[in-house]
This record gives C-alpha cells, sequence and structure tokens, in this order.
C-alpha cells in the first residue's frame, strides 16, 4: 500500500488536487482511500454524496464510498481529542483522586491547540495498516504546518528519550519501599508505561512517514509568493529526509490566449514551472474559469492527473525494479533520501557529511555540534540528529555548501580514533 500525501502553501488548491488526485487512482482500478481534516469539510462538496453508509475502517477511523473503488474520509480532530483525554483520565484516576482533582466529562471538552496534528499522524498510522486499500491520498495542512507536522513523532521521541530514559526503570524496585516511606503512592511506574505507549505509537508513525511508499506531492499556483514559500518547504522536507514525488501546478490559463494580459500572465506561469522542472517532477492543471464545484469538475481535472494513481508514481514500481513516471525507484532506494557519508581520510585527512538541501542558500543555514549529535538550522526548521559512529569520533573542522548539498567535513580525533599500528 502506498501512500501520497498532498500540501502546498495556503490558497493553493490542496483539497480539489487530494480529491482529483484519488479519483484518477480509482479510475486506473487502485482501491483508494481519501482523508481530509479541513473544518467544514470541503472534500466532501468535491466528492459528492456519499454512495453508502460510512464505516469505521478502523478505531477513530470513519469512511464512506463516494466511487466506484473510492472511500473519503474526514479526519474529526474533536472527537479524537475528546476520546483520548478522557481515556487519559481514566488511566490517571488513582492520581487524580489522590490530589483532589473532578475529572472532565467528555461533553465539556473542546480541543487544545495542536489536536489537529496529533489527530493526523494518528490516522496516517491507522490509514496504513488497512490491507483493503493500494493508495491511501492524504489532504494535509499547508506546507510549514506540513513539514511540522511530519517531523513531530521523531522529535517527540527524542524528548521522551531524553526526559524519561528507560535504563532509569532499573530502579523501579526501589519504589514501593520509597513509597512506603513517603505514605503516598508513587506514580513513576505509570509514567513510564505511559511514556513506553505513547513511544510504540510515535515508532509507527514515524515509521509510515519514513516508508519508501510514502511520497509527497506538492502544490501550487504559479506566483512570487508561491516561489518563496515551495522553496522553504522543500527545504524543511529535504532537513527532515522525507521525499517530493512531484509537483502539480496548479491553475495554468491557456498560453495561447489572444488576450495579451492573460498571455502575459501564461508566460510568468510557464516560467515558474520551468524553474522547478529540473528539479522536481512537474504535472499541470489547467484553471477550469471557476473554482471547482462538484464532481464533474473534479472529473475533468482528474483527467489531466491520470494516471496519477498508478504504481510508478507512488513508489511501488520501486520494488520490480523499474522507474515510474516521477523518475524515482521508491523502495529501491531505501525509506529515506540517504545523507552518505564520504571517506575522504587518504586524501585530505577528512570524512564528509553530505545533506542534500536543494536550493539551499549560506544564509539559510546554521549548525552546531553538541556531543553525539548535530542540530541543524535551514531557515525556519531545525533538526536534531545522532552523529554517525565515525564521526563521533572526530570534530567538525568546516561546511561549505555547493550544488545543492551542504558538505561538513570532520577531522578525526587523535585522542578517540583508532591508531594505525
Amino acid at each position: 500500500m502506498s501512500m501520497l500525501l498532498i500540501t502546498g502553501p495556503g490558497g493553493a488548491g490542496r483539497t480539489t488536487v487530494a480529491a482529483a488526485t484519488a479519483l484518477a487512482a480509482a479510475r486506473g482500478g487502485q482501491r483508494v482511500l481519501v482523508l481530509s481534516g479541513d473544518p467544514g469539510d470541503p472534500m466532501a462538496a468535491l466528492v459528492g454524496a456519499p454512495a453508502g453508509e460510512p464505516a469505521e475502517l478502523a478505531p477513530g477511523l470513519r469512511a464512506a464510498p463516494v466511487a466506484p473503488n473510492l472511500w473519503a474520509g474526514r479526519i474529526d480532530s474533536g472527537e479524537e481529542f475528546r476520546q483520548e483525554l478522557v481515556a487519559l483520565q481514566e488511566r490517571g484516576s488513582a492520581l487524580l483522586g489522590m490530589v483532589g482533582a473532578r475529572p472532565l466529562g467528555a461533553e465539556e471538552l473542546t480541543e487544545l491547540p495542536g489536536a489537529e496534528q496529533f489527530a493526523l499522524l494518528r490516522a496516517l498510522r491507522r490509514a496504513a495498516a488497512l490491507p483493503a486499500f493500494d493508495l491511501v491520498v492524504v489532504d494535509m495542512p499547508p506546507l510549514h504546518e506540513a513539514v511540522a507536522t511530519l517531523a513531530l513523532p521523531a522529535q517527540l521521541r527524542r524528548y521522551l528519550a531524553r526526559l524519561l530514559p528507560r535504563e532509569r526503570q532499573a530502579a523501579r524496585a526501589l519504589r514501593p519501599v520509597l513509597a512506603q516511606l513517603a505514605g503516598v503512592p508513587m506514580p513513576a511506574q505509570w509514567l513510564y508505561e505511559a511514556a513506553a505507549r505513547w513511544d510504540e505509537e510515535l515508532a509507527a508513525v514515524q515509521a509510515v512517514v519514513e516508508a519508501a511508499t510514502t511520497r509527497v506531492r506538492l502544490v501550487a499556483e504559479p506566483g512570487p509568493a508561491a516561489r518563496a514559500a515551495l522553496r522553504t518547504g522543500a527545504l524543511g522536507l529535504a532537513l527532515h529526509q522525507v521525499r517530493i514525488g512531484d509537483l502539480v501546478v496548479n491553475r495554468l490559463v491557456p498560453k495561447d490566449s489572444a488576450d495579451p494580459w492573460l498571455a502575459s500572465l501564461a508566460a510568468q506561469q510557464r516560467a515558474f514551472a520551468d524553474q522547478w522542472g529540473p528539479d522536481v517532477p512537474l504535472r499541470e492543471l489547467a484553471h477550469l474559469g471557476r473554482d471547482p464545484r462538484g464532481p464533474a469538475d473534479l472529473a475533468e481535472l482528474a483527467g489531466s492527473l491520470e494516471p496519477a494513481g498508478s504504481a510508478g508514481e507512488t513508489g511501488e514500481t520501486g520494488e520490480t525494479g523499474e522507474t515510474g513516471e516521477t523518475g524515482e525507484t521508491g523502495a529501491a532506494d531505501g525509506p529515506r533520501p540517504a545523507w552518505p557519508v564520504e571517506d575522504r581520510l587518504a586524501d585530505d585527512g577528512v570524512l564528509v557529511w553530505a545533506v542534500p538541501l536543494p536550493r539551499a542558500e549560506k544564509r539559510d543555514l546554521d549548525l552546531v555540534r553538541r556531543g553525539d549529535e548535530l542540530l541543524l538550522t535551514v531557515g525556519p526548521y531545525r533538526r536534531i540528529v545522532s552523529l554517525p559512529g565515525a564521526l563521533r569520533r572526530c570534530t567538525v573542522s568546516g561546511a561549505a555548501l555547493a550544488d545543492d548539498e551542504l558538505r561538513i567535513r570532520f577531522t578525526p580525533d587523535p585522542d578517540l580514533w583508532p591508531r594505525a599500528r
């Protein structure tokens, strides 16, 4: 099963492209699930009335058939938040009772900021485990928020590992003694058990994000604002090693228009597309002359995206060694774009860690070595990565940006590097 995540700058038509992508794949014979969490459910207006009753595909994940081979579902972050908080209260009832707290009822709970991100991540994990579908298309938030959401599982797992390290659980045999001395129940074991559950769930979501069959489809309406947002967002995806499958250039006006203004706009749009073409495979969607209003308009757009649902585009052809339309070999390339370590010890006395950062500029970048970790900042995004084993015995001796690649030089530390005999 493959997963296609649709995102782009705000107002670029992400929901429309997600729906059209899903319809095109379903027309191609794939069994498709399309998910959206947008308030107001604009996806429903595009795909039309359900052809059957909604069904619970997995706990917390409901969808209904809307066309042959196509199911549509909505991610309800409010309901997800209420269920999770009620369950958390039940697990911690003893501790809440000890401090005299009054549990909150589900009907009085309103979701907090960030609930949408967690609901979306849980939906990705649940959808990825469904054997009934060949392709899951997800209408993601705008690009900047989507990057932050996809980076969240790995970041939270790192926080858990630092704040509640598993090795500290070795002292749990002492907790009954401490509880007797203190005269109150000790919540530490419950806390570690909760952390273990969170880590397990986050690891499952992280595996989906990093899988070879997960791709991002970017959507943009050509223009200066889109150019800047796409460059920054693409850098964020590269920093977190999330694959970009292709770019849909949306709402293109006819290039052969007799109207001088439209002809000038078309030329600008083509120039925008040409700038991205060498780096990212492009798909083009024409402007309908109006906002898409329903299944008929959606079907017209889907025709321009066919065969969008083919295995080659979502990366599955990599399993057979063939290259799909995106020019990538999918699973054959490994689950994430690699950051190779180049051995230049014999020539220059250094190891070089190559970090691909397409369209990066020097002013975007900052890096700091801290222990066995490297803090990488690219524009508004930051990632903390563990150094490969060999680089941990080195010091950072420099870095340079060239040909869309940040090359970080490491010099072996004589006190830590194995000496030749």
